[in-house]
């Protein structure tokens, strides 16, 4: 089959990889020169684990392909996905406005019939836009159908070669490229029927109740860790203890800072304002935002309450290791870390960090505010206090030794819980976590 995915972001470009893994012919459209040009040489704009060979392997056989002519790749596709960025806007909806762009392009070049789908995360009713605009501008059939992305960033890979589920909405209209769809995607099956087909208005919500029921656990268990403070328990013994509730399940128990990212803060205040739109008030997503707004602040008063007050961090030096939302990612929109790091410099503290892949976007991001290590070692030189704020796999087992020579004091700020607090305290650290004792 011929594939065009409009857009070469995260979403766009994992998702034409992974067609075009499975034997399709890929068209990847993107308006930036430059990033056409990079991709073509095999230059990734993101750090995405087995991203990189997937699209140089494809591109070497001659099945997924780089271009800035959409009329090229549309006219030849038999499938095609809106795959560009639906950014908050000042309201907190997501802005079509790059969407709704691609579609009046669609209307001036296409030479042909359209089956095209939204790939990027839009709320309720955007399907019902772009048939408004191919209706009164396209002179060509056309189905507009819904295929949500379900992608973790780290893993996005894996997660679309072997799915959970495939969520596909088509109206009455649409229903006769069932067929076609299920063709598709019949590669990503594995011997199991995963693919969901629903309305295409249900689709569109289902895509923004998933991510705002995986931040809502979240925000549960930050409180619930916050709690365990103020009663003198231990937030993991109680992890443990509901997440072995085949209910429940253990998956986004893990209190921390906070999400972040490029979904879920986002998408949880566009399903806040779509809700406001339709006459309703979400209280449940309500409180998951404002949980999230404080918990970081929350881990700052910590860190304030362990020497004093916030006035005593002036002239205090702080090492951070992690600065992406989360790890195998170099991903640092609204990242916890950052915002952290963001409270301990106004207190007048200063810092040096370190991540594996984040710091690149950091230094574009927030150019000199703090200073960065080579390695997590040398970020701990002259430290009062080494800060855990993202919980890379190389910074679950370090030389405790080193550790506590290197700093100033020994005293761990560990905002992801990735240490025993009691086995860090026998070895002689003052030790902070969220929840433990």
């Amino acid at each position: 089959m011929k594939i065009c995915i409009i857009g070469t972001g995260y979403v766009g470009l994992v998702t034409g990889a992974c067609f075009a893994q499975t034997g399709n012919t890929v068209y990847c459209v993107d308006k930036d020169q430059d990033k056409i040009n990079k991709l073509k040489d095999g230059i990734i704009p993101i750090f995405e684990p087995g991203l990189e060979d997937l699209v140089k392997n494809n591109v070497a056989k001659n099945r997924l392909h780089f271009t800035t002519s959409l009329a090229d790749s549309i006219n030849q596709a038999d499938v095609s996905f809106i795959a560009v960025g639906t950014p908050q806007d000042k309201d907190g909806s997501a802005d079509l406005k790059y969407v709704k762009a691609v579609c009046e392009e669609i209307c001036q070049v296409a030479t042909k019939k359209v089956v095209i789908a939204t790939k990027s995360t839009v709320p309720v009713g955007t399907g019902d836009q772009i048939e408004a605009i191919f209706k009164e501008k396209l002179g060509h059939e056309y189905v507009v159908f819904s295929n949500p992305e379900f992608l973790k960033e780290g893993d996005a890979v894996n997660d679309f070669m072997k799915p959970d589920r495939v969520v596909i909405g088509l109206n009455e209209d649409g229903q006769h490229v069932k067929d076609q769809l299920n063709e598709l995607y019949a590669p990503f099956n594995h011997q199991k029927e995963r693919v969901i087909f629903m309305s295409r208005r249900s689709a569109e919500i289902t895509k923004y109740a998933a991510n705002s029921m995986l931040a809502l656990r979240i925000s549960f268990m930050n409180e619930m860790a916050n709690f365990c403070d103020a009663a003198g328990a231990d937030i993991n013994d109680v992890r443990r203890g509901i997440g072995s509730d085949p209910r429940i399940g253990s998956a986004f128990l893990y209190p921390g800072l906070g999400y972040g990212g490029s979904c879920f803060p986002k998408d949880v205040k566009a399903m806040i304002k779509a809700g406001t739109d339709h006459g309703m008030t979400i209280q449940t997503l309500e409180a998951t935002d404002e949980v999230n707004q404080h918990q970081v602040r929350v881990f700052f008063d910590k860190i304030c309450g362990h020497y004093g007050d916030e006035s005593n961090l002036k002239g205090k030096h702080f090492a951070v290791w992690g600065l992406a939302f989360k790890a195998r990612t170099d991903d640092i929109r609204e990242s916890q870390a950052i915002r952290l790091i963001d409270l301990l410099v106004s207190a007048g503290a200063t810092v040096t960090a370190f991540d594996p892949e984040a710091m690149p976007n950091t230094k574009s991001e927030n150019g000199d505010k703090m200073e960065y290590a080579a390695n997590a070692a040398e970020c701990m030189n002259n430290a009062d206090a080494l800060v855990i704020a993202t919980d890379w796999n190389e910074f679950k087992s370090p030389d405790f030794d080193q550790i506590k020579s290197t700093l100033k004091s020994p005293t761990i700020f560990d905002a992801r819980n990735l240490y025993n607090a009691k086995y860090v305290k026998g070895l002689g650290f003052e030790y902070v976590g969220v929840g433990v004792r």
